[in-house]
């Protein structure tokens, strides 16, 4: 299991989020996990959801850093 937060945060993206997010410079790369990492630390659902699940909280939390980043 990687420790990289760029590593962790392209795994939990959906295939296409992933190939789009690989294609980017790596500081964007880097600021995205930042995100996802503070999506994954402040939201109280995604805590509810991490104790059943923790790979599909971070899914959720990719999906809302991407969605965020498409308005």
């Amino acid at each position: 299991m990687s420790f990289d937060a760029v590593d962790r945060f392209l795994t939990a993206l959906d295939p296409a989020h992933r190939e789009a997010v690989g294609g980017l410079p790596r500081a964007e790369q880097e600021r995205l996990a930042a995100a996802w990492e503070e999506e994954l630390e402040r939201d109280t659902d995604i805590d509810t959801l991490d104790e059943l699940s923790p790979p599909a909280a971070e899914s959720e939390a990719a999906r809302r850093v991407m969605e965020r980043r498409s308005e």
